[in-house]
């Protein structure tokens, strides 16, 4: 599965809601949700004409973008569409800034024009145009007060005046590096402090400090050889970080000269490299230091005199995966199919007739088979796509239009028919599900309905649609059903999950309701107990016809799971059971495949909940089975997939971030001492 991310272009952290908004390269947003263990808990897919150069929360908890189409777009953060997309009429948009109270837009175009809009309920208006720069505004801030701005632009940072305007100062700077004049110095990000300082980065390698009073540079630091590109600063105004071409993190801090002095000064304190290639977009939030480029990376670095309490919060995160699944799986037929961006890919699984001992690698009697390559139609990125337990039927969705694909397999040869007029309802699908018996199809509307589709020999027929509860318009992003087919659960956006009932078509009960997202949802066979994993690695066990959790669930809410089970960096994505095995759940991450045995007990603290060596003979591993419930391993990662194909048969989809990186463009080339 040749899967790579795209590139990290933007980040906006909100501090009212603890939550960051992520733009990447395709046009694709991202929303994660800090509070809950930073989970991606809403995504806005990419569209081939949408480059989204910024990126900004304003007032209300309002999201805005803006790209080199021109257009600036709001996104409806409930239904997870865009609620408009606006022309700012000055071309290329390179930078948007929101007023520190939230109720004003700055737009910073290709033709030089600084211009204000103001944020009205619905949408946003135009209010006036700055005066025009000669060249692009390519970065743009607010002074806290809001009565200034400063522009970034080509070999020169510009002052405004907001209530008039007009240009105030112009600071020219330097092109000078490393004792050559490069032909042009671009601001590539400016930050306005509250005493009127403008600090600005640029395409030089330096940060410069500038008094916007009298325009005349106060400081300079010359901190890389390649570009600086952006620049975040604290809300205390104490540090403020920027990221750098050659994938360096530099914090700054403002630190007394001698210890008993009150002159304070900038002082380059952490340099960090967790990246490999450009860091194109950094935030800094009350203790993290957030940072993303062209290595499709999203790192959070906590800064640990920030953080209260040193437990798994004060860690590194890396984020390079969507917390969603992009694979899905036909058990009878032994396929694949894998999610891109604009296409989907069929593949038969190979087989082996060869047997072994524990641990060996088999080879290969007959290779994989790449059966099918299906292109999407017109400029806009695939949502959610399946394909049915019987391999016969794949779907997908886009955001404007909905596909659904009768297959037929005659010997080696595939014919592929697409089922036409499909209805316009089930467009903007955040999750496509089929019954086990692959006769009827359940699609999550991002509206808050749930619609079910009985598939005919070539055919559809629409059966129901259950609507949201009253007042309610709430994305549906997880759907689970029951191998007998009598029990649909869905999960939303919030943390709500409901369950219907498919025999009589109507609401049978709602989950009591939990704080953090769910991650996961999966119906047993036989016992119907619907398993729901939460973003903090919660795992509940809820019983459907009893409407009430199990009794193992309530004893593991009393009991708590292990330390390091809680302490685990990625949402669990998929949950599976094994036909013949009632007490097994099984249950992967990005890191690590679990089983969990009901009928063990559970590990407490002091346990060990995962041994990384080798056993050592019989009794060792008959010891390791019999002591607690859980039973992990970590051969497998990256791991973007994992499920049982038959009783004996297990299907894992690793992807290996070494093959990712191979993919990218090359790094800057830096010297290394000694060669």
């Amino acid at each position: 599965y040749h899967y790579v991310p795209p590139g990290i272009r933007c980040v906006a952290y909100n501090n009212q809601s603890n939550r960051l908004a992520v733009s990447r390269t395709d046009g694709t947003v991202e929303i994660y949700n800090l509070s809950a263990n930073y989970f991606q808990e809403k995504f806005f897919p990419g569209h081939e004409s949408r480059s989204t150069e910024a990126l900004c929360w304003a007032e209300g908890q309002r999201l805005f973008s803006a790209g080199l189409n021109g257009e600036i777009l709001e996104y409806d953060l409930q239904t997870l569409n865009i609620k408009y997309a606006l022309d700012a009429s000055g071309g290329p948009i390179w930078s948007l800034a929101a007023s520190p109270s939230g109720s004003q837009l700055l737009v910073g175009c290709e033709d030089g024009s600084v211009k204000l809009f103001e944020v009205t309920p619905d949408k946003i208006q135009f209010a006036r145009n700055f005066d025009r720069q000669k060249s692009r505004i390519l970065s743009l801030s607010w002074h806290p007060a809001g009565t200034h701005i400063a522009a970034g632009s080509i070999d020169y940072i510009s002052v405004f005046d907001v209530k008039s305007g007009s240009t105030l100062r112009k600071m020219i700077v330097d092109r000078q590096h490393l004792g050559m004049t490069k032909s042009k110095c671009i601001v590539w990000g400016v930050a306005f402090l509250s005493d009127g300082t403008v600090i600005s980065v640029d395409s030089v390698g330096k940060v410069q400090l500038w008094d916007s009073a009298t325009g005349t540079l106060v400081k300079s630091h010359l901190i890389a050889n390649a570009d600086v590109q952006s620049i975040a600063v604290a809300d205390q105004e104490d540090s403020f970080v920027v990221g750098t071409a050659e994938g360096t993190v530099f914090h700054f801090q403002l630190v007394s000269v001698t210890s008993n002095s009150s002159e304070k000064q900038w002082v380059r304190t952490k340099p960090f490299q967790h990246h490999t290639h450009d860091v194109r977009t950094v935030a800094h939030s009350p203790t993290a230091l957030i940072s993303g480029g062209t290595d499709t990376h999203l790192v959070i670095r906590p800064l640990m005199e920030k953080v209260e309490v040193k437990n798994y919060d004060a860690a590194l995160r890396k984020i390079t995966f969507p917390h969603r699944r992009l694979v899905s799986c036909s058990k009878r037929r032994q396929l694949l199919l894998f999610q891109f961006a604009h296409h989907l890919e069929l593949w038969r699984l190979g087989s082996t007739a060869a047997t072994g001992k524990n641990g060996d690698t088999l080879p290969l009697s007959k290779n994989a088979d790449h059966l099918l390559h299906l292109k999407t139609k017109g400029p806009e990125n695939i949502i959610c796509s399946c394909i049915s337990p019987c391999g016969s039927w794949i779907a997908y969705s886009t955001a404007s239009r909905f596909f659904l694909y009768r297959l037929k397999y005659v010997r080696d040869n595939i014919s592929l028919q697409r089922v036409s007029k499909m209805p316009a309802f089930l467009r903007s699908a955040l999750h496509i599900l089929f019954s086990e018996d692959s006769t009827k199809l359940f699609v999550a509307s991002n509206q808050g309905s749930l619609h079910i589709i009985q598939l005919l020999e070539g055919s559809f027929k629409h059966l129901h649609s259950f609507q949201p509860q009253s007042g309610t318009v709430e994305a549906m992003c997880l759907l689970a059903v029951s191998p007998d087919g009598n029990w649909l659960a869905a999960s939303g956006t919030s943390a709500g999950v409901h369950v219907y009932n498919l025999n009589h078509l109507k609401l049978h009960c709602t989950v009591p309701a939990y704080s953090f997202p769910v991650t996961a949802l999966a119906i047993a066979p036989n016992t119907n107990n619907l398993v729901i994993a939460h973003s903090d690695q919660q795992v509940f066990e809820f019983s459907i016809p009893d409407k009430q959790y199990t009794e193992w669930s309530r004893t593991v809410q009393k009991q708590g799971f292990h330390q390091l089970w809680l302490q685990r960096d990625t949402p669990i994505t998929h949950i599976s059971f094994h036909p013949k095995r009632p007490m097994h759940i099984l249950l992967h991450d990005a890191y690590m495949f679990c089983i969990i045995d009901k009928s063990l007990p559970l590990p407490n603290d002091k346990a060990v909940l995962y041994n990384p060596l080798p056993p050592k003979d019989e009794s060792d591993v008959f010891l390791r089975r019999t002591t607690h419930a859980f039973k992990i391993s970590k051969i497998y990662k990256p791991l973007l997939f994992m499920d049982l194909l038959d009783e004996r048969t297990l299907v894992a989809v690793e992807r290996p971030l070494d093959d990712i990186i191979a993919q990218l463009p090359p790094p800057i080339k830096k010297k290394k001492f000694g060669t």
